[in-house]
């Protein structure tokens, strides 16, 4: 009830500074947050971007709290304990400002993923799952922006286009995964939030809070935990191509409501929706290069690498080791 109640005050004040004055300096961009940082920056009027990222994210072993667990630890209440997961994906993003308040932006994710697994008798399985996850649009509203400046809301939806009937074979038959295995939320999700970043000649910073409320049950009879994600960053420019920069990144995720039927939390702890939760604080050291000139110009490569510095999991619950994004943006 708080969260939903925090979203109308943000709405709220969107609409009451749709009319208000905003202040722009002649690079209201402000520079842009490492690439692991959606939705950071707005464009003027008739800009439009295009943008790919690749992000990996590694996982291994499990961790109940701030305690890590052996597979011996985890089968001694479960059938079988996973070992490790790995998730690939791929993010198609476009930008578009039809004025100079507001900004546009849809992204599209297909995921692939992996899950090894330990059973009782010491056999060996994996599991993979892979696919469109849920369709991302935004609008991205200035409230302010002057002299290095800018601060802007995020008002997004998600749309229900990733899985929730994923299944795969296992020692107990052709079954529906659990569901870090299924490639969406199979519901209307919200994304509220606000993002501020700020730059001289050659530093700059930010920070960003983002929300995802979950708005009812899916068809499976559960609702994936709502979930708050708040970053900061600072970035140093070498020369006028290059940028590195660092990031601390804390996430809170709450555990599932309800229960898919078909699948047997005792058996797993991947399918018991009481077991994943948690909260994660990241560190992230990151690069880019802009380019400057010719047919390439307006172009933006980088890459960050981050890793956990605290975790926190409703476990057993596998705990994250690392995370890669690789991204391109283009703007025309």
């Amino acid at each position: 009830m708080t969260t939903r109640i925090w979203v109308l005050a943000v709405l709220v004040l969107a609409q009451s500074v749709m009319g208000a004055g905003v202040c722009d300096c002649p690079d209201r961009e402000c520079g842009y947050a490492p690439i692991g940082v959606m939705g950071d920056h707005t464009h003027p009027a008739g800009s439009a971007m295009l943008s790919y990222r690749y992000m990996r994210m590694e996982m291994n072993g499990n961790r109940d709290g701030t305690d890590r667990l052996s597979a011996t630890d985890v089968l001694a209440d479960f059938m079988v304990t996973p070992l490790e997961m790995s998730m690939e994906m791929h993010m198609l993003g476009a930008m578009w400002a039809p004025s100079d308040r507001v900004t546009l932006m849809v992204m599209q994710p297909y995921a692939a993923i992996e899950m090894d697994h330990r059973n009782r008798m010491g056999a060996t399985f994996t599991t993979a799952s892979s696919g469109l996850g849920d369709l991302k649009v935004a609008a991205l509203i200035n409230l302010f922006g002057c002299c290095g400046q800018h601060v802007h809301l995020h008002a997004g939806i998600g749309v229900p286009t990733g899985s929730i009937d994923e299944t795969g074979d296992t020692p107990m038959g052709h079954v529906r995964l659990p569901y870090p295995m299924q490639l969406g939320s199979g519901t209307f999700d919200l994304y509220p939030g606000v993002t501020y970043h700020g730059k001289t000649d050659s530093l700059s910073w930010g920070g960003q809070v983002l929300g995802t409320i979950r708005l009812v049950e899916n068809d499976n009879d559960y609702r994936l935990g709502d979930r708050v994600n708040a970053t900061a960053w600072g970035g140093y420019r070498c020369g006028r191509s290059w940028t590195t920069s660092l990031r601390l990144n804390v996430a809170r995720w709450g555990n599932i409501d309800g229960a898919d039927p078909e699948l047997a939390p005792a058996m797993v702890p991947t399918a018991d929706p009481d077991r994943r939760g948690g909260t994660r604080a990241d560190l992230g050291l990151g690069a880019a290069f802009a380019t400057q000139n010719g047919l390439l110009a307006g172009q933006r490569f980088a890459v960050e690498y981050s890793r956990p510095l605290y975790q926190d999991l409703d476990g057993p619950q596998l705990e994250t080791d690392e995370i890669l994004t690789l991204g391109w943006q283009g703007v025309w």
